[in-house]
């Protein structure tokens, strides 16, 4: 199929944090893409992408993660090759969890949050939470693959109150 719209080749995701006071547990935020299939968009992933793994086929890869939030630029960052990615797959939703390993914590008990959505220089979008603060995870991103086989951005922001392990089964759902 040819079209005039060239849509998103590569994306890059980053994500940034300020380190918690001392003496405070960690905050460990992570950022988890979930891939679909053409066929089935929704629901449970073809397959995840987070920290301690990495796509089947190269194409989305996490280049830097913290479990804390110190260092200089974004603490994560993750690069979405949708080029590259198999025609069988039509849907990309990135989200962002907090681990809750030292108690409950949500983005409004993390200072200096800061997610990123880049198509080379080009910022797509960018939000520091505030609109989800109440919440735990949340869906920052979704690509998804047009007829022409292009693929759109989707500008989103849906909060979750939940676990790193429940959000990934809650990522694929439709939205009204």
């Amino acid at each position: 199929m040819n079209s005039v719209n060239k849509g998103i080749d590569k994306a890059e995701i980053t994500l940034k944090w300020d380190p918690s006071p001392a003496g405070a547990p960690d905050n460990d935020l992570d950022i988890i893409a979930a891939v679909y299939g053409v066929d089935a968009p929704y629901g449970e992933p073809a397959y995840l992408v987070h920290f301690g793994s990495r796509s089947p086929d190269g194409t989305i890869t996490l280049q830097r993660e913290s479990s804390n939030g110190q260092g200089f630029g974004a603490d994560e960052v993750m690069t979405l090759e949708l080029y590259r990615l198999a025609a069988a797959y039509g849907r990309v939703v990135v989200g962002v969890a907090i681990q809750q390993g030292g108690g409950r914590c949500a983005f409004g008990d993390v200072t200096g949050t800061r997610v990123a959505v880049r198509q080379g220089y080009r910022e797509l979008d960018g939000h520091d939470f505030q609109d989800v603060r109440e919440a735990t995870a949340a869906i920052v991103a979704e690509f998804v693959r047009e007829e022409s086989g292009a693929w759109e951005y989707r500008r989103t922001l849906r909060g979750f109150d939940t676990d790193p392990e429940s959000f990934t089964g809650l990522m694929g759902a439709r939205t009204s």
